[in-house]
C-alpha cells in the first residue's frame, strides 16, 4: 500500500452541505432516544447506516462518519453490559454488588467523555475543519486520505489490452 496521503480539505473548500452531513454523522448517538428504545445496539445501527449511506459524498465526510461509527462500537459494547447486569439483577434475582456498581460508574464516566468528543467533533465539522479523536482519529485518517495502488493483476475483469 502507498503511503502517499490525498490533499486535506480546507474549511473554505468543503460545501455546506458535506460541513451538514459530516456533523450528522455525530449524531447517531441520540438515535436510540429518537426511537424511544433504551437499546444501545440502535445508535451502533444508526452510526452503520449513516457511515455506508454518506462514505461517498466526500473523503470529509468518509472521515468524519467513520471515525463517528468507529467511537460509537466500544461505547456500545460498554452500555450493553449494563444492559446485561440489568437484566441478570432484575430476571435472574442477581445481587447488586461494588462491581456492578463500579462497571456503572466507569461506563457513565466513557459515555460522558463520548458526549463530549461527538459534540466536539459535530461542532468542528460544521465549521469545516477536522477533529481527532483518540485513538479512532488516527486511524479514520488513515484508512480515508491514504492513497491506495490498485493492483490491476489482481483484478478478474481487465481492460481490453491494445
Amino acid at each position: 500500500m502507498s503511503t502517499e496521503l490525498y490533499d486535506i480539505p480546507q474549511p473554505d473548500e468543503i460545501d455546506i452541505r458535506e460541513k451538514e452531513d459530516a456533523m450528522g454523522a455525530y449524531f447517531m448517538m441520540f438515535a436510540a432516544m429518537a426511537v424511544g428504545l433504551p437499546l444501545p445496539v440502535v445508535n451502533l445501527i444508526a452510526a452503520i447506516i449513516y457511515y455506508y449511506l454518506n462514505r461517498s459524498k466526500s473523503r470529509f465526510v468518509h472521515f468524519h462518519s467513520l471515525q463517528s461509527l468507529l467511537s460509537q462500537i466500544p461505547t456500545t459494547l460498554l452500555n450493553w453490559g449494563i444492559v446485561y447486569i440489568a437484566v441478570r439483577i432484575f430476571v435472574y434475582d442477581d445481587d447488586f454488588t461494588d462491581i456492578h456498581k463500579g462497571y456503572i460508574l466507569m461506563t457513565a464516566v466513557a459515555n460522558v467523555i463520548y458526549f463530549i468528543f461527538s459534540i466536539i467533533g459535530a461542532m468542528k465539522a460544521r465549521k469545516g475543519k477536522f477533529y481527532y479523536f483518540l485513538f479512532f482519529g488516527e486511524i479514520s485518517y488513515k484508512y480515508v486520505f491514504t492513497k491506495r495502488e490498485d493492483n490491476r493483476e489482481a483484478f478478474v475483469n481487465k481492460p481490453p489490452k491494445m
